[in-house]
């Protein structure tokens, strides 16, 4: 997400945050290198100018002037008032309510509705420990209730049964009883939408809200729409009190513009983002922290958060004892680091929040090419009996032609597998020595490739930032 505001906005400041003196004619260039980065990333016009007046009437104060670094000070202008246009803090869901608090999904049709409905469920029953059930009231798309069905099983949310002859507003009546008879304490409720915002449409949306009050109303939206999703949140607005805003399928938006309009055009705060396919890619909304990623100054925070959510702890200790005990680190071990790493959404899913990656366009492919060789093993590693995973030695000629053929590689691709997973193995066994958990990721890194970086030569032998691995 942001990828080409980031580089146009990261090379225009880098020009002015080296300055030791801001004069007007620099601030005015920067500025309308600035509003054109705006522009091009799909930013609303009103929001556009609202924000660069902004900047300019902060840049030419004392603020800025009288500061002892004033390119870093109109960095830090910058930084501000993109979180100010994103709204200050993020707005948590509010389910102070008696139970079961009601929320309500709104927006057109393939906006990813249902599918967010699934991605919140999870949310709240494993960040916010909640009991929640889901029901859908989209009667005109029965596969859509038959999809939400299935999520609600793949999430572990109660699923409230209905179908297409019954009226939507019975659907909601019926579920909001059934989740106080089964103490749930949420209800999320998916809507029908439509191809484009009509009348009728309208009209049930507003029987549906009237009819269970809810606590939360939040319209789901497309980000890669740009400004026009802005613009449909304000005409849902117009019809209903919306309390939040949902941006589905940002991870696919390079541009950003959806993220730094629609607070100033609607008025609701974003409350989440979703960022993938999968059921947990979904993340709080919270603007200082997109501001950051917006100008490459990294995103630490929710990184060490996911990392503290997604990392299987108990995985990495049986690992670790594994390894004092002087026992080998096998390819089933690797094969589970290979998994942990895809729960993290993969290395670039890591990396984007890392400060400064937007300036390393060669670098960012580099790892791009690791992403593809990491998947590559890890079809390698399903391809292979337990009795190979555990004792790689034992895999000769014909064996490599099998899992060749299971996984659809070259036998070459698995030499180098193999290659690599003894370099790993040897510096595995030093870490157990050492009792260095933290080194143990640093194998990955030097495993890769011979020049001791990934595949590609992507990372540094050190691995990640401070000598750590993503999962110690």
């Amino acid at each position: 997400m942001f990828k080409s505001l980031t580089e146009r906005l990261s090379q225009t400041l880098k020009q002015i945050s080296g300055q030791s003196k801001l004069t007007e004619d620099n601030i005015k260039a920067t500025l309308r290198e600035v509003r054109m980065a705006l522009l091009e990333a799909d930013v609303a016009l009103p929001v556009v100018k609202e924000f660069v007046d902004r900047v300019r009437e902060r840049a030419v104060g004392t603020e800025v002037s009288q500061a002892l670094n004033p390119g870093q000070q109109f960095l830090k202008v910058v930084h501000a008032e993109l979180v100010h246009v994103m709204g200050e803090e993020g707005v948590p869901l509010n389910l102070s309510t008696q139970p079961p608090a009601v929320i309500m999904m709104a927006g057109l049709q393939g906006a990813g509705k249902t599918t967010t409905v699934a991605k919140l469920a999870k949310y709240l029953a494993e960040r916010e420990k909640k009991k929640v059930m889901v029901v859908s009231a989209d009667v005109y798309r029965p596969a859509a209730i038959k999809q939400l069905e299935t999520l609600a099983n793949d999430v572990g949310a109660i699923f409230h049964p209905s179908d297409a002859n019954q009226k939507p507003v019975d659907i909601v009546n019926g579920a909001v009883e059934a989740a106080r008879k089964q103490y749930a304490d949420v209800l999320l409720v998916d809507t029908a939408g439509r191809l484009a915002i009509d009348d009728t449409m309208m009209a049930e949306i507003k029987t549906l809200h009237q009819a269970i009050d809810p606590v939360e109303t939040l319209f789901v939206v497309d980000a890669m729409t740009g400004q026009d999703a802005a613009n449909t949140a304000r005409a849902f607005n117009e019809a209903l009190p919306l309390t939040g805003v949902v941006l589905s399928k940002a991870d696919g938006d390079a541009r950003g513009g959806a993220a730094l309009s629609v607070r100033h055009i609607t008025g609701k705060p974003i409350k989440f983002l979703g960022m993938g396919e999968k059921t947990d890619a979904l993340e709080s909304f919270y603007p200082d922290r997109i501001a950051s990623r917006i100008l490459d100054m990294g995103d630490m925070l929710s990184l060490i958060e996911e990392v503290e959510r997604k990392v299987d702890k108990n995985q990495a200790e049986k690992l670790a004892k594994k390894l004092k005990k002087g026992k080998g680190f096998d390819l089933e071990d690797f094969r589970e680091q290979l998994r942990q790493m895809d729960n993290m959404g993969g290395l670039m899913g890591m990396v984007d929040k890392l400060p400064g990656m937007g300036q390393m366009g060669q670098a960012m492919n580099q790892m791009q090419g690791a992403e593809k060789q990491f998947k590559q093993m890890g079809a390698i590693i399903d391809s292979m009996t337990p009795l190979e995973r555990r004792f790689p030695d034992k895999i000769n000629g014909s064996r490599k032609r099998r899992i060749a053929t299971g996984s659809g590689t070259q036998i070459q691709d698995i030499n180098r597998l193999l290659k690599q997973h003894k370099q790993m193995s040897k510096m595995m066994k030093k870490a157990g020595k050492k009792g260095g958990m933290q080194k143990m990721m640093r194998g990955m890194g030097g495993m890769m490739g011979g020049g001791g970086g990934m595949p590609g030569g992507g990372m540094p032998p050190g691995g990640f930032p401070g000598g750590r691995g993503p999962f110690g």
